[in-house]
């Protein structure tokens, strides 16, 4: 059985995308003072659930929902995490399956902030995300 949902097609194993489409989530680590920092200076409004990935650590689901609004997990993948760093990763050439592991493995190797609103995602906080998630903000 097939869905259908802003004119994306969805089995009947993805039907739980179609419920994310009018989702409006951030999901940042509450200890990280730049999350604190964007955070403050998106001045989000009070729709949109904040998510703490620390206490509230990604399922298999949640990350395949916001893999399937990116180019791929690499994409998502913190590669300025310590652990990525400790663990030597940074001298093997992972695949796409490695990278979602280790997200769901760890909540530090998940790049952050990371902004779903409706079907529209922003990943991480370089100047530019940040400048592109206030411009679509301010659009809504």
């Amino acid at each position: 059985m097939d869905f259908e949902s802003n004119n994306l097609f969805f089995n009947k194993n993805e039907f739980y995308l179609c419920n994310l489409f009018i989702m409006k989530v951030f999901f940042y680590l509450k200890t990280c003072d730049t999350c604190k920092r964007i955070i403050n200076e998106l001045n989000l409004s009070s729709d949109i659930e904040l998510v703490d990935i620390k206490a509230n650590p990604l399922n298999k689901e949640k990350l395949q929902t916001i893999r399937s609004f990116s180019e791929s997990f690499e994409e998502l993948f913190n590669k300025r995490a310590q652990l990525y760093k400790q663990r030597n990763l940074n001298t093997k050439i992972l695949s796409e399956s490695d990278y979602e592991k280790l997200i769901l493995e760890h909540y530090a190797f998940l790049k952050r902030p990371v902004l779903l609103y409706d079907n529209k995602l922003f990943v991480g906080n370089s100047k530019n995300t940040i400048e592109q998630i206030k411009k679509f903000l301010d659009e809504k």
